[in-house]
């Protein structure tokens, strides 16, 4: 059996203690917008106790105290990216621009921090901003009239779509300027340059895929998966 977890302090306890020795008083918020910077700056081999310590001006132990680990810190943040897709987000009763509206901001969080998107894409965190991210988007889809099964196989697709874009958007946009540019430019010469005879429908695609597949191609995705739903729709109304 191994070590039992020390117990997080509850936010109101935290708030009174005292303050770091350079005066900043703690929070989860705080914590949580410093590791953000951090995977900004250097990247997620950036990210430890020791450097948040330092960042903080406080000993490396105290975060323990927010956090059970740093795993556990690593779900707050993408729980917060959740939050900033959620921030001003309201249902119209428009289900299809709701759940693109939806779409685009989870996805634009995400790719707003590379880095940390790389981190927790792949996670549930079962925190606050996550539930209320699927209670949203279970309720558009069963307000649109889907059944449960279908509204759980819709909001299945629409997640994991979601998420898993952002996860491949992220990961491109990490990678140094120099590979960036040496990707796109791939599209725009070697295949540019096939030939007909050989690669008859790359070459005749090459002057739209040379800019077509230097953007996220998410929002279109996302389009697809909205005609299905309006077809299932469509299908059970007999419209």
């Amino acid at each position: 059996m191994g070590p039992v977890p020390k117990a997080v302090v509850r936010e109101e306890r935290r708030r009174r203690r005292r303050p770091t020795r350079s005066g900043t008083v703690l929070s989860e918020h705080l914590i949580v917008e410093t590791a953000l910077r951090l995977l900004r700056e250097h990247g997620s081999a950036g990210l430890s106790a020791r450097r948040l310590g330092l960042a903080l001006d406080c000993d490396p132990s105290t975060l323990y105290r927010y956090f059970r680990g740093m795993d556990d810190l690593t779900l707050a943040i993408g729980d917060t990216l959740i939050g900033q897709a959620l921030q001003g987000w309201a249902p119209t009763g428009a289900w299809r621009d709701d759940l693109r509206t939806l779409g685009v901001r989870i996805h634009a969080a995400y790719v707003s921090h590379p880095q940390a998107a790389v981190l927790t894409t792949s996670r549930v965190t079962g925190r606050a901003n996550e539930l209320a991210a699927d209670e949203a988007v279970l309720g558009v889809l069963r307000t649109a009239g889907l059944p449960v099964a279908e509204a759980v196989r819709a909001y299945h697709a629409f997640i994991d779509q979601t998420l898993a874009f952002a996860a491949l958007d992220a990961a491109s946009l990490a990678l140094p300027n120099a590979a960036l540019r040496a990707e796109d430019e791939v599209w725009r010469s070697t295949y540019a340059r096939l030939p007909a005879a050989t690669h008859p429908h790359i070459a005749e695609a090459s002057p739209l895929l040379a800019t077509e597949m230097v953007d996220s191609a998410y929002p279109s995705a996302l389009d697809f998966l909205l005609d299905a739903v309006e077809a299932r729709l469509t299908a059970r109304s007999g419209g």
